[in-house]
């Protein structure tokens, strides 16, 4: 968000590449990272739960091999990524830029593959404090590093993508020096283990079950960037989306952090064999979730005349961020009960029926009925948005169906099956 932040303040054209860059690309990465390091949150949380400490390193390792592997064949996206936006329609002024702030995220790829199954790791172990630790200082010394590149040596747009990899790579180094030094990991991790080369086909197939169900969440709502960019006037809806997707992102991660509790708190308690601590933990943090998410909500509907400047100084845009304000805060309000669904599917090992359902709601249903809105009625961005949260209401609808029924002693007696398998590898 402050990267797209900086890129806004030097130009329109800047931050619709940036956004661009971020939403249509970058994001294409983060989501398959983020969701087959999810393996590692559903394995590590039942291993940890079941007191089989000296596994969580080994998924830890495991799934560092498979996504740094992934991370090689997703850098060739980011090489070709000009091209490939001119053949998604984008203008040239937009897809060049875009292209130069992408070229300087491809280290961040190999710090999401290394970022992810650490941070889940942690997770698992409901050590927490030290990654928000990171960040923070991490934070700071970003926005120092990106104000003195873009701004005073004048890198622009590859500067401020080339100081967004260097500071996920800060804290990849600090989260894994963590592990080493720490006493609270000296049981769960013990050093590398040629262990983590066995068993990595089965790691693989739950790994692609989880990318495919988070990248399918992941994308959908950047699409609408992508789809906005082939609208008339397409920089000033890809602005106003930009900004909508910026802030309706950074209050999807205090859903996410709900999401790690739902899933880490899940996963431990099924490992462990208590069903109803399970059940009992996923009403408080859905309930927890949704009531911050509407407070959330409530504020971008009072401050959506403001809240653009934040990133532009533009009126134009201020004016259609304004417009797009009710669609955002429907959206933070179902983003706020969704993720924490997903995290009891990954605590519970639920990933390929959810991507089964993620298919179905949002790129069956959503989509299309959002492209019909956008272009065949011509409403434009907002009925673009209208349809797509059309699709996640349907999957919120299921997904709470579906948890809200689950026979937890079932649940636990499935997982010490499969669990009596995973130690064997």
């Amino acid at each position: 968000m402050s990267t797209q932040i900086f890129c806004g303040h030097l130009g329109n054209l800047e931050l619709a590449a940036a956004s661009l860059g971020n939403n249509g690309i970058q994001i294409f990465a983060y989501g398959l990272m983020l969701g087959m390091g999810s393996a590692v949150e559903t394995l590590c949380g039942q291993a940890y739960g079941a007191h089989k400490y000296e596994m969580l390193g080994v998924y830890l390792q495991r799934s560092t091999i498979l996504l740094m592997s992934t991370g090689v064949l997703v850098m060739f996206i980011y090489i070709f990524s000009k091209p490939l936006l001119l053949l998604l329609g984008e203008s040239t002024s937009i897809a060049s830029a875009a292209a130069v702030f992408v070229y300087g995220l491809i280290p961040q790829i190999f710090a999401y593959a290394a970022n992810f199954p650490i941070q889940k790791f942690l997770q698992s172990q409901s050590i927490v404090a030290i990654s928000s630790y990171i960040s923070a200082a991490t934070l700071a010394v970003h926005l120092l590093l990106s104000w003195l590149v873009i701004y005073k040596l004048g890198w622009g747009l590859l500067g401020a993508s080339l100081m967004l990899s260097f500071s996920w790579w800060i804290i990849v180094v600090a989260q894994f020096v963590y592990i080493l030094t720490s006493e609270k990991c000296k049981y769960t991790w013990t050093g590398f283990s040629m262990q983590a080369f066995s068993g990595l086909w089965e790691f693989l197939k739950l790994s692609t079950a989880s990318a495919i169900m988070l990248c399918l969440e992941t994308w959908y709502y950047q699409i609408l960037v992508l789809i906005a960019g082939l609208l008339q006037n397409a920089e000033i809806a890809l602005d106003a989306l930009s900004i909508c997707m910026a802030i309706s992102g950074w209050v999807y991660m205090i859903s996410v952090g709900f999401n790690a509790a739902a899933s880490v708190r899940v996963s431990n308690e099924l490992g462990a064999g208590h069903p109803k601590s399970a059940a009992f933990s996923v009403l408080i943090v859905t309930l927890s979730s949704t009531v911050v998410a509407v407070i959330c909500a409530t504020i971008v509907l009072v401050f959506r005349h403001l809240i653009s400047y934040i990133f532009t100084s533009g009126t134009t845009v201020s004016d259609a961020v304004a417009e797009l304000s009710p669609y955002l805060a429907v959206s933070i309000v179902l983003n706020g009960i969704q993720p924490v669904l997903s995290g009891v599917a990954v605590g519970c090992g639920w990933q390929a029926f959810v991507a089964y359902v993620n298919v179905g709601c949002y790129y069956i249903i959503g989509l299309p009925l959002g492209a019909v809105l956008g272009f065949k009625f011509d409403l434009g961005a907002p009925g673009i948005w209208s349809g797509m949260i059309g699709g996640t209401f349907i999957q919120t609808l299921v997904l709470l169906w579906v948890t809200f029924r689950t026979d937890w002693k079932e649940e636990v007696n499935s997982i010490i099956l499969c669990s009596m398998a995973s130690y064997q590898n």
